[in-house]
């Protein structure tokens, strides 16, 4: 099968941004009095979200202190703190510029607003290439309804169904089976739940070993001839 283009959640599977979004939860947490949260409540809680994040600081208190206003002051300071321990995967940079090499369009399809994710990658000039970028804001919709991936696939010119999506949540297999995408588990992510269910098509405990894969799919492809 060709394998046309290459598609990556954000958050827990291009980068690891648990850092500072743990900070800017921490930092909420903190100044409201309340003890801060581990690295591992951090990570296992980060891909869903800066209202989990703070519910797992705050419990059933956070409605009483103000949930949006709450939400508010923690993406206010990560907005100011976007990059500072946030760092591409063991391997990515890699992969990345192997894909730049062999000519494989790559993009990224996430759940963060788009006020957050461009000025993101932007502060990473080893994704300068990336083809396409969809945030939560793109559409009118967002992952796991597969319109984000059908988007991406229209932007960068290929077939949905010649394409892998990356990700590290139930949401995202979801939007890339509802695609017609083949999907991997990225298992050096934030996974908070067995991925054994997802029904995704591979599961890669490493970028190294996506790499790979990915280095022997396009090998084998058609187009590599």
């Amino acid at each position: 099968m060709t394998l046309s283009a290459v598609l990556f959640d954000l958050d827990g599977t291009l980068l690891d941004t648990a850092p500072d979004l743990g900070a800017a939860a921490n930092h909420v947490l903190i100044h409201e009095g309340f003890a801060p949260l581990s690295d591992e409540v951090i990570r296992k809680t980060t891909s869903h979200g800066a209202l989990a994040l703070l519910k797992a600081g705050l419990g059933d208190e956070i409605d009483a202190l103000g949930a949006e206003r709450l939400r508010t002051a923690l993406l206010d300071y990560y907005a100011a703190h976007l990059c500072v321990g946030t760092r591409p995967y063991d391997g990515m940079v890699e992969l990345i510029a192997w894909l730049d090499e062999q000519q494989i369009p790559w993009g990224v399809v996430t759940n963060k607003p788009a006020y957050l994710t461009e000025p993101l990658l932007a502060a990473l000039p080893a994704f300068k290439r990336c083809g396409v970028t969809v945030s939560a804001d793109t559409l009118p919709v967002r992952k796991p309804d597969p319109a984000p991936l059908y988007y991406a696939c229209e932007q960068l010119g290929v077939v949905a169904a010649d394409a892998l999506y990356v990700g590290d949540h139930v949401r995202d297999i979801d939007a890339g089976r509802n695609a017609g995408m083949r999907t991997a588990v990225a298992l050096w992510g934030y996974l908070d739940e067995d991925p054994a269910s997802w029904q995704a098509d591979l599961h890669f405990a490493t970028v190294q070993a996506l790499h790979q894969w990915l280095y022997m799919e396009h090998k084998q492809s058609p187009r590599a001839g």
